[in-house]
Parts: C-alpha cells; structure tokens; sequence
C-alpha cells in the first residue's frame, strides 16, 4: 500500500465553478473574488476580506498595513513556516525569534513575555497545524505592550477558540489555501479583518498599487450611463504588489468554502482513530494534545525520540512522512537574529507529520498505525 502525506479533496462542484469562469471569459481579478471575499468574511465573522495569492502574500501585506518604523521588531515563534518571519523582512523590520510550548509547539508566552522590549511592535501568533494559540491571554499580553497582533492561520481555516474563529482574534488574520491545506484554492490566501482602516487600503497593494481594478473599469466600457472616454483612467499611489487572487482561484475556494466544515469533521474522525490506534505505544505519542471538538487540524503527527528510524521504517511500508518544521534559527537567512530557544531546538528532532486529508479511508489510517505499532513493539 502507498499511502500519500497529503491530498487535496476536489471534485465536480470545483470543476462546475471552474467551467463557469471559463464561459464567462474572465480568469483574472474579477467578480468572483469579490464573492468569494464577501462569503469568507461572512463565514469567518468578519468586517472585511482582501483575496490574494499565497498566505506569504497575505503575511507581507498585513504587516505592511501596520504602518511601523522600520527597524522595528516582530515577535514570532521559532517553530512556523519561513513567510511568517520573512514578512518582517520584507518590511524592513527585525524577527524577535520565540521559543515554543513545550506541548503545543505554538509561541510560548511565557517566554514571549521575557523577550519584548520597547522596540517590538507585532506579535505574529501561529496556530501550529491547527492546535490553537491562547489567543486570550497572548491579547492581554499585546495590550500590556501596545503590540499589533496578525494571527498566522495558514494551518487552521474554519477552527475555533473559546467560541470565536480564529484570525478574528487578532487585528488582521491571515489564511493560506495552498493545495494541502484545509481548505484550497490551487494556491491562494486571504487577509481578514474586523478592522476595515487596515484592509481597504490593502486592495491597491495587492493589485500593484492600482487604485481600480481592471473589472471595475471594464464594466464602464460600454455603460450608457458612464459617457467617460476616461473610464480607463487610474492611479498609483502606493508601492503595490503584483499579489491579487484570480477568479479560477476564487471559484474553486467558493466550492470549497461550502466543505469546509465537513472536511475538518472528516479530519477530526481520522485523527481520532489514530489517536485510538496509538495510545498504548510506549515510544510514540500523538504531536499535539488534540482537542477534537471545533478545532481544525491541518497536521497529524507524532513525536518520537527515534524520530529518523521511525520515517524510513513507515517509508519502507510506502507511508509518506514530513517534519513541520526546523527552528528557523536553524536557517542561514536568519542566524543572525538567532535567540535562545532551548525548547524548539530540542523538540523539532522528536515531530513527525504523518498522512492526514479527508479522502484518507480508514484502511489506510489503520496501515499507518499497524505500522507505527511494529515500530513500537520493536
């Protein structure tokens, strides 16, 4: 049996979408992501949504909105995904390195407490394979040090904390729907917000710094209300990004927004049953303390002290594996803002992330545990 790591569930309602934009004639920027933002930001329980081509994107151009000095610092977790820190970069601004929880691998706040200093000005919380951050606490953390906090969702779309979505926890949240995560759109994100001040400006910099976008121009080009031989007329005012969502990407996530739930209860059933399958192995234990209610999971995995034997004895069995991730401090781009963080440098040797997507069946969930079973008794 061969057993991939990750799958994107895609099918007739995506290619439907798909097939309208084709008739339609328009691929780019254009109604349907106005839709599909309209739509997210009502499922997420948001004021205001901005579409654009990656989470990274996303990432750059929250922090971007904050409007800080540069040279100032970003505060973000050791263990994350390098887009989180190099969103700091990207703006001229320093990433403050924090260590992790010991058992959630998410920022740990205690030591996020020992390393703000005046000059932080953004807390970027990410919510690790989808195991939620104490966004309660880490907010009265940034009140206490009038820090800006963008909410790193790029592994938890449609997941909840205390009632609320997260990325509606902070002042802008930001989402990934690259292929493998809970929800796709190909490649694409989103930035949401209850704060508009901070989005609307952001349409202009995802869209090269154009203050109209070419479908709302081209609806004046035949309009007999809109006499204008100037209806093509625009202005660029900010230093923009060529980072805009298109309509093929929006009609595949409008299809995929209407799962979205069920595909995070199909992963909680999955993750449940490996749960179940390991929890009388000595060696291993589960990656996260699974909380399988509202919660949604990107990642399973498992910790285990023999961390490479384990992956080439799955890999034997034709089960995919990944580690998600090394500290970043590891990196050659960042060792220059290395800090101490004892607990990442020893916990990310032990994390393994093993097959999880809502078409994996329950055959090959228990092949993986039967294998991680053998690998156990042995």
């Amino acid at each position: 049996m061969q057993v991939r790591l990750f799958k994107p569930c895609v099918g007739e309602e995506e290619l439907a979408n798909i097939r309208s934009v084709f008739e339609r004639g328009w691929l780019g920027l254009g109604p349907l992501v106005e839709q599909f933002e309209k739509e997210w930001s009502e499922y997420l329980g948001a004021t205001a949504s901005v579409g654009v081509n990656s989470a990274t994107a996303a990432l750059h151009l929250a922090v971007t909105a904050m409007r800080v000095p540069a040279g100032s610092k970003v505060l973000v977790p050791a263990i994350t995904f390098v887009s989180t820190a190099t969103a700091a970069l990207y703006n001229q601004l320093v990433p403050v390195f924090v260590d992790v929880d010991e058992d959630t691998l998410s920022i740990s706040l205690e030591d996020l407490e020992r390393k703000v200093t005046s000059d932080c000005a953004i807390v970027m919380p990410v919510h690790m394979g989808g195991h939620p951050v104490p966004m309660d606490d880490l907010n009265q953390i940034a009140k206490r040090h009038k820090l800006a906090v963008i909410e790193d969702c790029a592994h938890c779309a449609g997941g909840v904390y205390k009632g609320k979505k997260l990325g509606t926890w902070g002042d802008i949240g930001c989402f990934s729907f690259e292929e493998k995560k809970c929800m796709t759109t190909g490649d694409g994100g989103m930035i949401s917000s209850n704060r508009p001040e901070l989005i609307e400006p952001l349409r202009a910099y995802r869209w090269v710094g154009i203050d109209k976008d070419t479908w709302k121009r081209s609806a004046k080009y035949t309009s007999a209300d809109e006499m204008d031989a100037r209806h093509w007329y625009y202005e660029v005012n900010v230093l923009g990004y060529k980072y805009n969502m298109n309509d093929l990407m929006a009609a595949i996530g409008l299809a995929q927004l209407r799962k979205l739930d069920q595909m995070n209860e199909r992963r909680r059933q999955i993750i449940r049953r490996y749960l179940d399958g390991i929890a009388s192995c000595e060696r291993i234990r589960p990656l996260f303390p699974y909380q399988l209610v509202e919660n949604a999971y990107w990642i399973f995995g498992v910790r285990c002290g023999e961390r490479d034997r384990l992956i080439l004895h799955l890999k034997r069995k034709g089960i995919a594996t990944g580690v998600h991730y090394m500290p970043l401090t590891m990196h050659p781009l960042f060792r220059k803002y290395a800090s101490k963080v004892p607990v990442a440098e020893r916990v990310w040797e032990t994390i393994i992330t093993l097959p999880l997507f809502p078409d994996l069946t329950d055959g090959e969930v228990d092949y993986v545990v039967e294998a991680l079973q053998t690998f156990d008794r042995g």
